[in-house]
C-alpha cells in the first residue's frame, strides 16, 4: 500500500459509515470513521488519508465544505461525496470542484468501489503534497 493508505470515512449516519468501513476493511484497507468534518480536521490519521470518504449533508461542515476547506490549504485529497439527497446541481459542483465521485445513498456496492479505485489509482496520488 502506499505511504498516505488510509480511508477516512466521514458521515454522521452510523450505519453508513460503519458499512463502508466494514466492507473496505473486508478489501484490506485500512480505514478510520468520523462523525463529522470537524472530527476528521482534528485526527492525527489526517495526514496518512489517501482517500476521503464524506457525506454531502452533515450538521455543522457539509462534505462540500470539507473538500473546499482541504483545497484551500492546499491539500489534495481524492474525495468521494455520498449523500442521501442528490440533485444534479451538486453533482455538477462536486465533479467541478474536483470531486472524483458523487454518489448517491444508498448507492450500488460495484459502482462505489469503482469510485474507489479511480481514487487512489489516478493523478491524484502524484498531486498529494
Amino acid at each position: 500500500m502506499p505511504e498516505k493508505s488510509l480511508i477516512a470515512i466521514v458521515d454522521d449516519d452510523p450505519s453508513i459509515r460503519e458499512g463502508m468501513a466494514d466492507l473496505l476493511q473486508s478489501m484490506g484497507f485500512a480505514t478510520a470513521t468520523f462523525t463529522s468534518a470537524e472530527e476528521f480536521l482534528a485526527s492525527d490519521g489526517f495526514e496518512r488519508t489517501a482517500c476521503l470518504i464524506t457525506d454531502g449533508r452533515m450538521a455543522g461542515m457539509t462534505g462540500f465544505e470539507l473538500h473546499q476547506r482541504l483545497r484551500a490549504s492546499g491539500q489534495i485529497v481524492p474525495t468521494l461525496l455520498v449523500t442521501a439527497f442528490p440533485e444534479e446541481l451538486d453533482r455538477q459542483r462536486a465533479l467541478r470542484d474536483g470531486m472524483v465521485c458523487y454518489l448517491p445513498k444508498p448507492f450500488n456496492e460495484a459502482e462505489f468501489l469503482a469510485c474507489l479505485r479511480a481514487a487512489i489509482t489516478t493523478d491524484f496520488q502524484s498531486n498529494r503534497r
